[in-house]
């Protein structure tokens, strides 16, 4: 590759190669999927999740934790995997984490995945004791009980965080999802309560019906490029206020996807559905296309391209805003047939 373009990032106090990191997903499930990652050019990797259920099941029986109380809602029967369906424990994950440290010469971050406090926590003092260069800390909520409050929501990510800062030293993320109805404040109390970076943005696998059998079951979708956006205009909108360090996820496919994440304002810009649908190789093509992209405009690095598109710096900030809502729906024409134009 041509080096003439400075490509390098820094994200949680980590020097990377460049910002393309594979997020959490099964590529990262073995050791040889790791090196595979980093031999097709992954600057860093995020470990596939360790969840919270699977480190209660050390104590409690994982079947009688994920079926308790689920008979309440039909939705729910089938919504939960089968503990067999969990593919490394506890134990294993450390494990490998301590293997790919040996293995790989990139970052390794590890992942932990809940929802509530708890003694679950204690795993990431572990992972960091395993050799973990960072955690990203995915704190998946449904909040499906109608007493609960947007507040008692946020305290619970809040105590989440709290819970695992007192535990390790190393850099740790939040991955959030888009559901909070202040999220510019919430990304700001996040910080200051301990956050080095935040991960824009999660995503809620849906249920859906199955009208044959009359279930209701996970569907896993793909994202594609279209995803994009909504990650794009919050990190946009929150770079330069909220300090700390900003990995956009969900709708990265190619090369223009990734730079534009970059002009929003984030460190890295992440990936698994294109490496899953095209193989880790797609890692490669993209880092190539970016540095070809970037000479042919002049830029000298990344550091010069990051967060030049947020909202501080555009000429039209609103067009984060309402008026850009206003203006997109007056931009819909339709001929007297009613055909759009």
């Amino acid at each position: 590759m041509n080096g003439a373009v400075d490509m390098t990032t820094r994200y949680l106090g980590l020097d990377l190669k460049h910002p393309l990191v594979p997020s959490a997903s099964p590529l990262s499930q073995t050791l040889d999927g790791i090196r595979r990652l980093e031999d097709a050019g992954a600057s860093a990797v995020v470990m596939y999740s360790l969840f919270e259920e699977q480190i209660e099941h050390e104590s409690l029986s994982l079947e009688h934790y994920l079926s308790y109380g689920t008979e309440s809602y039909a939705e729910a029967l089938s919504f939960f995997p089968e503990p067999e369906e969990f593919n490394v424990g506890p134990d294993g994950y450390l494990e490998l984490i301590r293997a790919a440290k040996g293995a790989v010469d990139i970052p390794i971050i590890g992942s932990l995945n809940g929802a509530s406090p708890g003694g679950w926590t204690h795993y990431a003092k572990l992972i960091q004791e395993a050799g973990a260069d960072a955690l990203e800390l995915n704190i998946y909520h449904i909040a499906t009980d109608p007493s609960l409050t947007g507040e008692d929501v946020e305290r619970k990510y809040l105590d989440v965080l709290r819970d695992v800062r007192e535990l390790v030293s190393i850099p740790v993320a939040v991955k959030l999802s888009p559901y909070f109805s202040s999220m510019a404040n919430f990304g700001q109390r996040l910080a200051r309560a301990g956050a080095t970076g935040l991960v824009l943005f999660n995503r809620f696998y849906q249920p859906d019906f199955d009208l044959d059998t009359l279930e209701v079951g996970p569907h896993l979708v793909l994202s594609s490029s279209d995803e994009l956006r909504l990650p794009l205009r919050w990190i946009a909108i929150l770079y330069g206020r909220v300090t700390a360090d900003f990995a956009l996820t969900t709708g990265v496919h190619s090369h223009i996807d990734a730079l534009k994440g970059i002009m929003a304002g984030a460190s890295v810009t992440m990936l698994a559905s294109e490496l899953l649908r095209n193989g880790v190789w797609r890692l490669t093509d993209i880092l190539e296309d970016m540095q070809a992209w970037m000479t042919e405009r002049e830029y000298a690095s990344v550091n010069q391209m990051k967060g030049s598109m947020s909202q501080q710096h555009v000429g039209d900030p609103e067009a984060f805003e309402r008026a850009n809502y206003m203006r997109t729906l007056q931009s819909f024409r339709f001929d007297p047939t009613g055909l759009l134009m």
